[in-house]
């Protein structure tokens, strides 16, 4: 296998501020007010046969976690959802990832106050096949359970895609693939199971599907759409606070995300589960979902 060329030196395109620019020409400076404070919210999406799946909603969340930062946006949603065409368009990308990030700027000294930093906003697409490895996904992959803790609601912005939520899960992952593991389980605050690095999670259990009350994490787009294909299948969901002790007693599990999209699990520290026919059922769901075709779809002109 051929190695990837790091992320700063690709040649391609992508949208940075109202255009399209050369990929290795978008830089930001050293003092940028997002590098130091982690003042950036960013979306990650898919793009499949051409169609970004729910881009609506992406955006809708992109604006609502700007927001939360005080963050003003210089572009309508409709202006960023061209955008994200745009640069797939450009990269000449059918099936990939969109990458949309808004941020701080350096545009002042970089102080805790933001006031007048300025705010830049791009747009980058890539390739990138499933998440974990395909073989080791239909087999399951192996959880590690995480030291840190998805923190309390008063604490941080916890609706918000933002940047400097996920530093805690960085250190997670890069715990747990030391240790030989694809992720790790988070738990929140008060002891109770919440979410992976970067996925939210559902559990089995009698034919019902069980999955944390997302009140200090996100509550994920990919996860709304699992819900609503469990419903059209007639499977049960229970959104409710899940404890540790329960972990032995649920059947099967699975992550659910943008990157993830539906992958199951097999193990999370020392409990074990089987991938059975409900994450099968529902991981085919949604690779059909994602693929559905859509009456209208936004055009790239810009």
């Amino acid at each position: 296998m051929a190695e990837l060329l790091p992320f700063d030196e690709r040649d391609g395109a992508l949208w940075f501020d109202g255009k399209i620019v050369p990929w290795r020409d978008a830089k930001v400076h050293v003092l940028t007010h997002a590098l130091h404070f982690a003042s950036c919210v960013f979306e990650g999406e898919r793009i499949y046969s051409g169609r970004i799946y729910k881009l609506k909603e992406h955006t809708e969340r992109l604006f609502a976690s700007a927001a939360q930062l005080g963050i003003g946006l210089p572009y309508t949603e409709d202006e960023i959802n061209r955008a994200c065409y745009k640069a797939a368009e450009v990269q000449g990308i059918k099936d990939g990832y969109v990458r949309p990030v808004a941020f701080r700027g350096a545009a002042t000294m970089p102080t805790v106050a933001a006031q007048h930093a300025g705010v830049h906003v791009a747009v980058a697409v890539w390739p990138w096949p499933s998440y974990f490895d395909p073989k080791e996904k239909l087999k399951g992959i192996r959880l590690d359970i995480s030291e840190w803790r998805r923190p309390a609601p008063d604490t941080i912005p916890a609706k918000a895609k933002a940047a400097g939520l996920y530093m805690i899960c960085t250190l997670s992952k890069h715990a747990a693939e030391a240790k030989g593991y694809s992720d790790a389980l988070m738990f929140d605050y008060r002891g109770l199971v919440a979410e992976a690095t970067g996925a939210n999670v559902f559990f089995v259990k009698d034919g019902q599907l069980h999955t944390p009350t997302p009140d200090c994490f996100l509550d994920g787009i990919t996860r709304r759409s699992v819900m609503a294909l469990a419903a059209a299948r007639q499977i049960p969901v229970r959104e409710r606070a899940i404890t540790r002790d329960e972990l032995p007693t649920f059947s099967e599990c699975f992550l659910t995300g943008t990157a993830a999209e539906v992958t199951p699990v097999a193990e999370i520290g020392p409990y074990r589960f089987k991938p059975g026919n409900i994450s099968e059922l529902l991981m085919n769901d949604y690779a059909a979902e994602v693929r559905r075709p859509e009456a209208q779809r936004v055009t790239a002109s810009v």
